[in-house]
């Protein structure tokens, strides 16, 4: 019998992963490399980077997977497409200031992250790698995915993070409003807010990089 999958990383189309999130998690159709070399062409470029039209059909078969399995009525499918490719044109841009800025990630943080999301899916590291096998993952994949992801949220932490400010007075507010303690009403207004300056970012340097979107071009 198939493994069950593994829902640890959330799937979406919006870049608002904790503070961000890239789905890895679903079987992505796999061509022959010879095929896939003949059908391959860029479908975005930015800045110096490119986004292939490989990258994006797997990309689209994740979306797809994770969406019906969470039972998510699909848009149609040039909508999805056109999607899908703004947020991976978000991420490379995201990528490459990580890259410039020389964020990384060790070891010991991505292990114990992979550690962390095996135990909270009930499983050992073994049953873990069992799992992704059967999905057509593979563990060390699996773990470049996860740091890439949190090489990104590092960025996003210091990019966002510095514009969030409270006032004593918002946080008085929220704690009469909504009857919670302080701490409590800090957090929620804290990541209220943190959204809302990522949206903003995101917008800052999606018009600030170069983007050649060529997905209509044949």
């Amino acid at each position: 019998m198939r493994s069950r999958r593994t829902p640890f990383l959330a799937a979406g189309l919006a870049m608002a992963l904790g503070l961000t999130a890239v789905p890895v998690g679903a079987q992505a159709q796999e061509f022959p490399s010879t095929q896939r070399q003949s059908l391959d062409r860029i479908v975005a470029v930015v800045n110096e980077g490119a986004i292939m039209q490989s990258q994006l059909e797997d990309r689209l078969a994740q979306v797809r997977s994770q969406m019906g399995a969470q039972q998510q009525e699909l848009p149609p499918a040039g909508t999805l497409r056109e999607q899908v490719l703004e947020q991976m044109i978000l991420e490379e841009i995201q990528w490459q200031m990580a890259d410039e800025a020389g964020l990384t990630v060790d070891d010991t943080d991505l292990n114990r992250q992979v550690r962390g999301i095996a135990e909270r899916n009930g499983m050992s590291l073994e049953q873990f790698a069992d799992t992704l096998e059967a999905d057509g993952l593979t563990l060390a994949g699996v773990r470049e995915e996860i740091r890439r992801e949190l090489t990104l949220r590092q960025l996003q932490q210091r990019r966002v993070g510095s514009r969030v400010n409270l006032s004593e007075r918002e946080v008085e507010r929220f704690m009469e409003q909504e009857g919670v303690g302080r701490e409590q009403a800090q957090q929620a207004l804290f990541q209220r807010k943190a959204n809302e300056e990522l949206g903003a970012w995101l917008q800052e340097i999606r018009s600030q990089a170069f983007v050649d979107n060529r997905l209509d071009e044949r």
